[in-house]
């Protein structure tokens, strides 16, 4: 009797098919969901593109989000027949869920098994998790995952990872064994929407502002970090509003002499995006970077100046007498041509002085980044053939500050581009969707001036490494100087970086896909012989988010 009723309860649990609620996030991935951007990126909607997540209430009167799990292998009438309920849980819906009146849940492994070679080095990947998402009642959702890993890199990862002592996006890198890492991360939020045109998010998590591969104002290049989100909508305007800490991993404070802590700093940033038309988006962004200290050493709380979420942050900053914050500003802009094509960009501003930028003659404080590109959904009128180039940017010293405390980096990485400064690059990206098939062909070319230490020791500061104090700036080599910082300047790099990705998506629920990977990089730097990379992997995985490996 115990066995029936065991089992009876484990076949309801599992007959109820995967619910959407309007208030859960859509990942930071856009692997497998080329059916939602060629929606949100259509003439035919006027459509917040810019602030991501995005979630699903936006979507509520565009595309039905529930059916796009829908696929050639759906069993129809599956609550009769356990196998069925079996072969649906595999391959379409949440692993574990259950639907009440006001209430859904969803639970689901996390895995990534991979096996690979670059070169003669055997490199791996072992990641364990779960996941859980729900929504309770019509305007409150949650979301919650962890996941612990071991890996064995390529060696241009392995080598970030040593000097930065993170993986690339994934948090603190551990030794493990010979050559690997051992390393955990976790995110969650919860998301509620008290009126129609308000939603709150308050999470651990990453975001992304902008329309690009890459992002000059805020991606999900770095770690995760707990944030506030506040987005309102009325009428064609949307604007956001991020409270958000930060880390400087770089520095250690020794609070006392058993406890020991990295430094925080406040982000906040403010981002208004005005659909002008159907066709026409703009935005603005400022954003302030609050320093745990001052120059002095005084310990700072959070400044309540910058709490207002209208306000305009750069003239708070300058009232506040000899700030150590750091302030951006910028504008973004999208254009849809005909049907699916969608031409975008950037500028963000750190410092300008006007009469030193019209005269080019490399002046320091000269300090901004920029992005242009193009992308087009359903390419040559082939369903879901996506095609996308792409420029961005960054000149010497942009996004740096007095240090760690203060840059517009988290956890030893970049906030915006993983580059740093002092770069250009250009992206192109192909993908195609059949089915449940996906490829992906993205190359990466660009070129950065390297900031160098000389054979006597000697630090030689070109704007690279935004962690560096850039008051640094005036010596160059031996010599004071406020001018002469052109792009490029220092020890020049070439990047050049072809991928290819073919996988096989097994369930679209939580993007369980078995795949193959194949990269080449080929790197110059100016004296020295090239280095050369030819990395393969293949293994079966669960993908959230984007891992930006292509530095």
């Amino acid at each position: 009797m115990i066995k029936k009723l065991t089992l009876s309860l484990i076949i309801a649990v599992l007959s109820i098919s995967y619910i959407s609620s309007q208030e859960l996030l859509i990942p930071l991935n856009d692997d497998y969901e080329m059916e939602i951007q060629t929606a949100a990126y259509s003439s035919e909607y006027r459509f917040h593109t810019a602030v991501k997540s995005w979630s699903e209430y936006q979507f509520r009167n565009i595309i039905d989000l529930d059916s796009l799990n829908q696929s050639q292998f759906i069993v129809k009438n599956f609550n009769k027949k356990w196998k069925n309920i079996v072969w649906n849980s595999i391959f379409n819906t949440d692993f574990i869920h259950a639907k009440g009146k006001d209430f859904y849940i969803g639970i689901n492994p996390i895995v990534d098994f991979q096996v690979g070679k670059d070169g003669d080095k055997s490199t791996w990947v072992n990641t364990r998790g779960a996941e859980v998402r729900g929504t309770i009642g019509n305007n409150f959702a949650f979301y919650s995952n962890i996941r612990e890993n071991q890996a064995v890199f390529p060696d241009h990862i392995t080598q970030y990872a040593k000097k930065n002592h993170v993986v690339p996006g994934q948090g603190h890198a551990r030794p493990f064994k010979t050559d690997g890492f051992d390393y955990a991360n976790a995110s969650a939020y919860v998301a509620i929407r008290p009126m129609y045109w308000l939603q709150a998010v308050l999470g651990y998590g990453k975001n992304f502002i902008g329309d690009g591969y890459r992002s000059m104002i805020l991606s999900d290049n770095a770690f995760a970090y707990p944030y506030l989100k506040l987005t309102a909508e009325v009428w064609n305007i949307q604007y956001s509003c991020y409270y958000s800490q930060m880390t400087d991993k770089r520095s250690l404070i020794d609070l006392n002499e058993n406890v020991g802590t990295y430094p925080r700093k406040n982000t906040i940033i403010h981002y208004l995006d005005w659909a002008v038309t159907k066709r026409l988006n703009l935005g603005l962004f400022d954003a302030m970077v609050c320093r745990a200290q001052n120059d002095d050493g005084l310990k700072r709380g959070f400044d309540f100046q910058y709490i207002n979420p209208i306000i305009f942050l750069r003239t708070t900053d300058y009232y506040t007498g000899n700030s150590p914050d750091n302030a951006l500003l910028g504008a973004t802009a999208s254009f849809i041509v005909g049907k699916h094509t969608t031409l975008y960009g950037q500028f963000v501003l750190d410092e300008m002085t006007f009469k030193e930028f019209i005269g080019f003659n490399g002046y320091w404080a000269n300090k901004q980044s920029y992005q242009f590109g193009v992308k087009s959904f359903d390419c040559f009128k082939i369903k879901n053939l996506f095609l996308q180039g792409e420029f961005n940017l960054v000149r010497p010293y942009m996004y740096s500050h007095y240090s760690g405390e203060s840059n517009y980096a988290h956890l030893n990485q970049p906030l915006a581009h993983p580059w740093g400064a002092n770069f250009y690059e250009i992206i192109a990206r192909a993908q195609y969707n059949y089915k449940r098939f996906y490829f992906q062909y993205k190359m990466n070319y660009g070129q950065w001036g390297d900031d160098i230490t000389t054979e006597n020791g000697e630090f030689q500061y070109y704007g690279h490494d935004i962690y560096h104090d850039y008051r640094d700036f005036y010596v160059i080599d031996n010599e004071v100087r406020t001018h002469g910082h052109y792009l490029l300047t220092g020890e020049k790099n070439t990047l050049m970086m072809n991928n290819f990705v073919a996988s096989w998506l097994i369930n679209p629920s939580y993007n369980l896909n078995v795949f193959a990977e194949i990269t080449h990089r080929n790197q110059k730097i100016e004296g020295f012989d090239d280095i050369n990379n030819f990395i393969i992997s293949f293994g079966i995985r669960t993908t959230f988010d984007r891992k930006y490996y292509d530095f």
